[in-house]
C-alpha cells in the first residue's frame, strides 16, 4: 500500500514539475556564439549590427553581469537562438523574463524579445518574420517610454490597449511577462507587478459579441437635446448699439504724420469693454426631450468564441529584432518557462544579488566623470586666464614701445 502511495506521489510531482524551455545567462564566454545566429538579412542594404559579450562600464559582479551588447550605432539587430525542444504553452503558464541595461542612456531604440515558430529561418530572420509574442521596453525621445506586449492572433499583431511605462535610466532592469491558461496576464518590472488583467479586455483578440443593429436608426422626430432656447426671451432693442471695438482714446497722432502723403489719421481700434458679445436666448428645459437614444444591439454574426487565445503551438526560437540609434544595450539572464518560481529564483540569484553593487559602481563612475569634467572646466578657465594675461602683457609692451617712439620723435 505504501509503495502505491509513493509511486502516486512521484507521478504527481513529475506531472507538476516545472519546465524550463530556454535559459541563457551568457556565463560561458564566447560559447554563446555557438547558440545564437546572426541574421544575414540586410535592411535597407545595410548589414545588421554586431554584438559583443561584456559586463559594461559599471556592474555588480564582473562575471555574473556579462551579457550581449549592441555595439554599432544606427543599426538594425537581428539575432536569434533555437529553443532546444519546441513546445506549446497550451494548458500551462508561459513566463518570459530577461534583463535589459540601457547603459548608453538610450535616446531611441528597442529592448524587446520575440518568441517565434520553430521553423523560423534564422539566417534570414528580420522584422517581417512571423512571431508569436513580442515583449520588452521601447524608448524613443520623451514621448515613447513603454513596455510592448504584442500577441499574434490569426495573422494579426495585437498591441495592448494599456500604456505600461518602462524604466529609462542606465541601470539593469528585469522584465517579466506571465501568461496564464485562464487568459489573464501580468507584467512585472524588477519583480514588482506593473500591470495585469484579461487578454480579452486589454487586446482585441475576438470580435465583439454584440454589435449595433444596422436595421434600426434613430427616429427622425427623436429629441435628444435636454435644453432648448426660451421662446419668450427676446433680444433687447439696444443690444447691437454697443460696438465690438472702439477707437483707442489714449492714442495720439504721430508728430511726423503727413495727411497729404499718409492720408487722414485714425486712432487704432481696441476691444470695447462695454461690448456684450453675440446675443443668445437663455436655455430652458426641453419638454420634448426623450433622453439619449441608444441603438439596440444584436448578436454579432462574426463573433467566434475562443478560450485559448493565450496558447501557441511549436514555439521554437527566441530572437532580438531591434533598431537602435545609439548602441550599448546589454541583454542577459533570459528564461522561458512554465514556472513563475523558476523566473523568480533566477531574478533573485542575478538581479537582486547584484543590483546594489551595480548602483554603487554606477554612482562611483558618475562621480569620477563629474570630477573629470570639473577638472577639465578648471583647466579651460586657467588656459583662458593665462591667454588673457599674455594678451594684456603684449598690449602693455606695445604701449611702452609707442611711448618710446613718441619721446624719440620729440
Amino acid at each position: 500500500m505504501m509503495k502505491i502511495i509513493l509511486v502516486t506521489l512521484a507521478l504527481i510531482v513529475a506531472t507538476v514539475a516545472a519546465e524550463v524551455y530556454f535559459k541563457e545567462t551568457f556565463s560561458d564566454g564566447d560559447k554563446w556564439k555557438q547558440r545564437w545566429v546572426q541574421s544575414s538579412y540586410k535592411k535597407d542594404g545595410s548589414a545588421p549590427g554586431d554584438w559583443k559579450l561584456t559586463h559594461g562600464e559599471f556592474y555588480g559582479d564582473a562575471e555574473a553581469d556579462k551579457g550581449i551588447q549592441t555595439s554599432q550605432d544606427a543599426r538594425f539587430y537581428f539575432l536569434s537562438s533555437k529553443i532546444p525542444k519546441p513546445f506549446s504553452n497550451k494548458g500551462k503558464k508561459l513566463v518570459v523574463q530577461f534583463s535589459v541595461k540601457h547603459e548608453q542612456n538610450i535616446d531611441c531604440g528597442g529592448g524587446y524579445l520575440k518568441l517565434l515558430p520553430a521553423d523560423t529561418d534564422q539566417k534570414q530572420f528580420n522584422g517581417d518574420s512571423p512571431y508569436y509574442i513580442m515583449f520588452g521596453p521601447d524608448i524613443c525621445g520623451t514621448s515613447t517610454k513603454r513596455v510592448h506586449v504584442i500577441f499574434t492572433y490569426k495573422g494579426k499583431n495585437l498591441l495592448t490597449k494599456k500604456e505600461i511605462k518602462c524604466e529609462s535610466d542606465r541601470l539593469t532592469h528585469v522584465y517579466t511577462l506571465i501568461v496564464n491558461p485562464d487568459n489573464t496576464y501580468e507584467v512585472r518590472i524588477d519583480g514588482s507587478k506593473k500591470e495585469s488583467g484579461s487578454l480579452f479586455e486589454d487586446w482585441d483578440f475576438l470580435k465583439p459579441k454584440k454589435i449595433p443593429d444596422p436595421s434600426v436608426s434613430k427616429p427622425a422626430d427623436w429629441v435628444d437635446d435636454p435644453k432648448m432656447d426660451d421662446p419668450d426671451d427676446k433680444k433687447p432693442s439696444d443690444w447691437d448699439d454697443t460696438p465690438k471695438e472702439i477707437p483707442d482714446p489714449d492714442a495720439a497722432k504721430p508728430e511726423d504724420w503727413d495727411e497729404e502723403s499718409d492720408g487722414a489719421w485714425e486712432a487704432p481700434k481696441i476691444p470695447n469693454p462695454e461690448y456684450k458679445g453675440e446675443w443668445t436666448p437663455k436655455k430652458i428645459k426641453n419638454p420634448a426631450y426623450k433622453g439619449k437614444w441608444v441603438q439596440p444591439e444584436i448578436d454579432n454574426p462574426e463573433y467566434e468564441a475562443d478560450d485559448e487565445v493565450y496558447a501557441y503551438e511549436n514555439i521554437g526560437v527566441v530572437g532580438f529584432d531591434l533598431w537602435q540609434v545609439k548602441a550599448g544595450t546589454i541583454f542577459d539572464n533570459i528564461i522561458i518557462t512554465d514556472s513563475v518560481k523558476e523566473a523568480e529564483d533566477l531574478l533573485e540569484q542575478t538581479y537582486n544579488a547584484n543590483k546594489d553593487d551595480e548602483k554603487k559602481a554606477f554612482d562611483a563612475a558618475e562621480a569620477k566623470k563629474r570630477e573629470a569634467e570639473e577638472a577639465e572646466r578648471k583647466k579651460r578657465e586657467e588656459e583662458e586666464k593665462k591667454k588673457k594675461s599674455d594678451e594684456d602683457e603684449e598690449d602693455e609692451d606695445e604701449d611702452d614701445e609707442d611711448d618710446k617712439h613718441s619721446h624719440e620723435d620729440l
